[in-house]
């Protein structure tokens, strides 16, 4: 699996300062069908379109991610490189009857956690990004991404673990993809910003909508959110639901980065495929389900 990475910057008070501020992947569309059955000009109902879903996460491949395409009535099926015909074959075997409900589609590369060790938020071994910065009242924390915090409990600003920025209060992954660090630096800054963009609110993109994604590794990049309420399977047994899918490019070391447009924030950086040489496909954790989870707000 690939992980985000962050850039690095020069001097620990401008390299924290871009660490508090940076974030970032999936998504699915909510769908009305017809009562038609499936031999009626090849329409799937809502029925047969949740059995054709349930059947990729039972045949348990990993390299893919599906979501249900409310504009086709059905389920895009989009598979990474490590992906075999024997493997999608099995989906459809999987399928059964609803095998017709099933769109497969081919990305380069391969889906994995966007995490490595390197140069923005440091935890153990592990670099990721920071997400967007939150609060509850008077305490302040920041989100990132919960296989970030599923590897490391305290978080620094710089790669040697000198300067602290925060320890972990709770993260959540497999099945979502957040967690939430509380800050204990009282001289660290916290604004609610990625970059010089002022973060004000949170909520769900929509399908079609241009976005931008922050990370500490290749900056920022923008692209269009393609589904709401995707799946991945990242392999050995990580399985992410409820991802923004995007067409917006990322690379190890950005996980956690911020997704948002204007002073809206959407999302943060999970897994995808690809880079930003290339392109790929990425996902987003809803940043809403977070920030609902914590009972912390932005701005």
């Amino acid at each position: 699996m690939r992980i985000k990475r962050t850039t690095p910057t020069s001097g620990i008070a401008r390299r924290t300062r871009l660490i508090a501020v940076a974030t970032g992947f999936m998504a699915a569309a909510a769908f009305a069908v017809p009562t038609a059955s499936a031999t009626d000009a090849g329409t799937f109902s809502a029925n047969q379109l949740t059995k054709a879903s349930d059947s990729v996460l039972k045949s348990d491949v990993a390299g893919t991610a599906w979501t249900v395409d409310p504009k086709t009535n059905r389920v895009v099926v989009t598979v990474d490189s490590r992906v075999s015909q024997a493997e999608i074959a099995k989906i459809k075997k999987e399928a059964g009857s609803n095998a017709g409900a099933l769109t497969i589609k081919h990305t380069a590369g391969r889906f994995n956690k966007l995490i490595t060790g390197g140069d923005a938020i440091y935890g153990g071994q592990y670099r990721c990004s920071l997400g967007f910065n939150v609060h509850s009242g008077s305490t302040y924390y920041f989100l990132t991404a919960g296989h970030c915090g599923q590897v490391a409990s305290t978080w620094y600003s710089n790669s040697g673990h000198t300067t602290v920025l925060g320890t972990n209060v709770s993260y959540s992954f497999p099945g979502n993809d957040y967690a939430l660090v509380r800050y204990t630096n009282s001289s660290v800054a916290h604004p609610s910003a990625v970059g010089s963009q002022t973060i004000s609110s949170a909520a769900t993109p929509s399908v079609g909508q241009t976005v931008y994604r922050r990370g500490s590794t290749t900056g920022t990049h923008s692209g269009r959110v393609t589904a709401l309420n995707a799946t991945v399977n990242y392999g050995n047994g990580d399985v992410v639901y409820g991802l923004i899918q995007t067409t917006v490019c990322a690379e190890g070391g950005d996980s956690g980065g911020p997704l948002y447009a204007g002073s809206v924030a959407y999302g943060l950086t999970s897994g995808g495929s690809g880079d930003c040489t290339s392109g790929g496909t990425t996902f987003f954790q809803p940043v809403t389900k977070a920030l609902s989870a914590y009972g912390v707000s932005v701005g």
